[in-house]
C-alpha cells in the first residue's frame, strides 16, 4: 500500500518488492549524496531532478512518523516536508516506509568538522541545534532522540539553521509539554551529543581549534539561556509601556515572533505583569515575504531587513517626509537586490541560494567597506565579489 502527497510522483517505478539496500542494484534513479549515520537504510531517488529520501522502518512506524511530520509541518517548525508512506511485505519480514523530500543545500554535521570546507559555520552549529530544541518545546513537542545526527543544518547568512530529520520517536503535547519531559529530552540530547562527539574524534581528524569538551552540556547550557529570555515575565509599572516594545525588539532579534501579550494585575494594583507568547522563530522571514515575496531563511531576512530599514531611513530624510516600510521595501527589491541578484545569476540554483548569495555579498561588502572607510555600494562589492571570492566560498 502506498499513500503520497498531492502534487509529488506515483514512484511506480520503485522496486518495492525489494529491501531498501538493493534498490542501487534495481533502479536506475538512486544518487549517492551525504548523510548522517541512521539506524534504518536509507536511499535517495531522483524524479525528474528533484530528490526524495526513502527510509526503511518498522511496520507502522513509517505512517506515525508521517502523521507527526505533516503536524510539525502546520507549525512551520524546521523539519524535512512529508511526502509518503509504503507498507511492504518481503520475504523476511514486513516492513514500512517513508518518502521526504530532499532538504536542498543541507549538510550533515559530519561534513562540518571534515577539512576547512565549512569550518566557517562549526561554531554556529551547537547554537542552532539549541535554537531548534526550544522551537520545538515551545511549540509542546517531545523530540524523544535529539542528536546532530537526526539534525541536518542549512547555511543561512554565514550562520546555521538546524532541521529536524528523525521524528520516530517525537510525540506532541495538544495541552503543553510537561516540564519532566522537556529535561528529559535536554538528558537525551546531553547523551546523544556527547556520544557523537566521542566517535567522531575517534574516527575524523579534527583541528584542535574546535572546541568539543562538553559538547553536550554547552548545547544544554545554550537551550537554557534562550528558553529563559523566551519564557521569562517582566513587571511593567505605570509609564513604562515601552518596556514592552523592548521586550518584543528582543524577541524579535533571536528570530522570535511574538503572538499574544498576556497581562496580569500584580497584587498592589500599580504594576502589570507581562507575559509574551511566542509564536515561532520565523519574524523576519515572514516580515520580508510579506513584503517582498522573496522566501529566505531567518538570518538572511534579518539582513535584508535591517537594509530595507536603513532605507527607509535614508529616503524618509531625503524626502522631508515618513516613508513606508512597504515603499522602502519596493525600493530596495527594484533597485538593490533585483540587480545584484541579476550579476549572480550563473551562481543563483533557486530562491533560497539567491538569498544566500546576496548575503555573501553584503558580507563582502562590510569588508570592503571597512577597509576603503566609506560605503563601496553593491556594484562594487557584487563586481569584487565576482572576481575574488565567489570560487572559494562552499557551493
Amino acid at each position: 500500500m502506498l499513500t503520497v502527497r498531492d502534487g509529488y510522483p506515483d514512484f511506480s517505478d520503485i522496486p518495492w518488492d525489494f529491501p531498501l539496500l538493493e534498490w542501487q542494484n534495481r533502479c536506475t534513479y538512486t544518487e549517492e549524496l551525504p548523510r548522517g549515520a541512521s539506524r534504518h537504510p536509507v536511499v535517495f531517488v531522483n524524479f525528474n531532478g528533484k530528490i526524495f529520501s526513502f527510509k526503511e522502518l518498522p511496520p507502522g512506524v513509517a505512517e506515525r512518523e508521517y502523521e507527526v511530520l505533516l503536524n510539525i509541518e502546520s507549525l512551520r517548525l524546521p523539519a524535512v516536508v512529508p511526502v509518503g508512506y509504503a507498507h511492504t511485505s518481503l520475504l523476511t519480514a514486513k516492513r514500512s516506509i517513508l518518502i521526504t523530500k530532499y532538504l536542498d543545500y543541507s549538510i550533515p554535521f559530519r561534513s562540518l568538522f571534515m577539512g576547512n570546507r565549512f569550518s566557517r559555520y562549526q561554531e554556529h552549529l551547537l547554537d542552532a541545534l539549541a535554537g531548534l530544541v526550544v522551537q520545538l518545546h515551545l511549540a509542546d513537542i517531545f523530540w524523544g532522540d535529539c542528536s546532530l545526527s537526526n539534525t541536518l543544518f542549512r547555511r543561512d547568512a554565514g550562520a546555521l539553521r538546524a532541521y529536524l530529520v528523525d521524528a520516530e520517536t517525537t510525540e506532541i503535547f495538544p495541552t503543553g509539554i510537561p516540564a519532566y519531559m522537556r529535561h528529559q529530552d535536554l538528558e537525551i540530547l546531553e547523551s546523544n551529543i556527547n556520544g557523537e562527539i566521542a566517535d567522531l574524534t575517534a574516527n575524523i581528524s579534527i583541528s584542535k581549534d574546535i572546541p568539543l569538551t562538553n559538547t553536550g552540556a554547552y548545547i544544554r547550557m545554550r537551550y537554557q539561556n534562550i528558553w529563559e529570555e523566551i519564557t521569562r515575565e517582566i513587571r511593567v509599572a505605570p509609564g513604562e509601556h515601552f518596556r514592552i516594545q523592548e521586550r518584543i525588539r528582543a524577541l524579535n532579534t533571536l528570530g522570535f515572533s511574538v503572538g499574544n501579550i498576556e497581562f496580569f494585575e500584580t497584587v498592589n494594583g500599580d504594576q502589570l505583569r507581562l507575559r509574551i507568547v511566542v509564536t515561532d522563530r520565523n519574524f523576519h522571514h515572514d516580515q520580508l515575504y510579506n513584503l517582498t515575496g522573496i522566501d529566505a531563511e531567518e538570518m538572511q531576512a534579518l539582513k535584508m531587513m535591517n537594509e530595507i530599514q536603513e532605507l527607509k531611513a535614508t529616503l524618509s530624510q531625503q524626502n522631508n517626509r515618513s516613508t513606508p516600510l512597504s515603499v522602502a521595501a519596493y525600493h530596495w527589491q527594484k533597485n538593490i537586490y533585483e540587480p545584484t541578484i541579476a550579476r549572480l545569476t550563473i551562481f543563483v540554483k533557486s530562491d533560497l541560494d539567491a538569498a544566500e548569495m546576496y548575503c555573501q555579498v553584503l558580507e563582502h561588502k562590510w569588508f570592503l567597506s571597512e577597509k576603503a572607510q566609506r560605503d563601496v555600494g553593491h556594484e562594487a562589492a557584487t563586481q569584487d565579489y565576482l572576481q575574488n571570492i565567489s570560487s572559494i566560498y562552499p557551493r
